[in-house]
């Protein structure tokens, strides 16, 4: 005997569901006791059913298994199963045996759709949790738009137009200064984009003589969507002005690279 081709025969699954005939069922169970990897076979499509069973009632996988064997044979018994019969026509075992099948592949499509309903859930967490988080998102900019327009409208605050230079004379940029908080509320709106590497860096100047103090870096010009940023200036200002630098910031401002300046109007 061709234990290969007998395993792959189908007859082992009609022998699990009981769909055989009682003679055939014994030839079976000969066939198991003689051949131990028959037997196994057996075992790997029982542990199979009743895996996919305690998927449909996990609390009671032993007993859909017994009641599907059951509605295929007639009777709970998987070695000796009692025909009217013993000359039964073939075409009644290989009904019980379409019948596994569909079975089968009604519970197959039911786990695909609820594995597309889970799927469909989660997306629809991701989704609501992008908006409550966008939500939220929107509140902040809201309230810290509210905020800067109270500040930037405080009467102590003074405002200094800087004016493009040489080097980029579309340039443009405001100083908001409140000399009692010490900050200077930069928009640099008007700024082109710095090119990778560089970095814009806001000077306080002294006039007589020129003495230019670094008050900040805009390293966040490309992430801040309001190009207005806050720096500390407790200077004694009397002019600013903003120059393109490495990385980092310099020391002292290169002149050459000077895209905007601005006066401080006297009081």
């Amino acid at each position: 005997m061709d234990i290969k081709e007998y395993i792959e025969s189908g007859i082992l699954e009609l022998y699990v569901y009981g769909a055989l005939t009682e003679t055939e069922s014994r030839e079976v169970s000969a066939i198991l006791k003689e051949h131990p990897e028959v037997e196994k076979e057996v075992e790997e499509i029982e542990a199979a059913l009743l895996k996919l069973s305690a998927a449909t009632a996990p609390y009671n996988p032993e007993a859909l298994l017994a009641s599907i064997k059951t509605k295929l044979s007639g009777k709970g018994d998987r070695e000796v199963v009692t025909m009217e019969t013993e000359s039964r026509t073939p075409w009644v075992s290989y009904i019980g045996w379409a019948a596994s099948i569909l079975l089968l592949v009604g519970l197959f499509f039911l786990f695909g759709d609820n594995n597309d309903l889970r799927e469909q859930l989660n997306s629809e967490k991701v989704r609501s949790a992008r908006m409550e988080q966008q939500i939220v998102d929107i509140r902040e900019d809201a309230e810290k738009s509210e905020d800067l327009l109270a500040i930037l409208r405080s009467k102590n605050v003074s405002r200094v137009s800087l004016l493009g230079q040489k080097v980029a004379p579309e340039a443009y940029a405001a100083v908001y200064w409140n000399k009692e908080d010490n900050k200077a509320y930069i928009d640099a709106k008007e700024l082109p984009e710095p090119p990778r590497g560089k970095v814009y860096q806001v000077w306080s100047l002294k006039m007589d003589p020129l003495t230019p103090t670094s008050i900040g870096l805009l390293d966040s010009y490309a992430v801040d969507d309001n190009k207005i940023f806050e720096l500390e200036n407790a200077n004694q200002s009397e002019a600013f002005g903003i120059t393109l630098e490495p990385e980092g910031g310099s020391e002292s401002p290169t002149m050459e690279q000077l895209y905007v300046l601005g006066a401080v109007s006297a009081p």
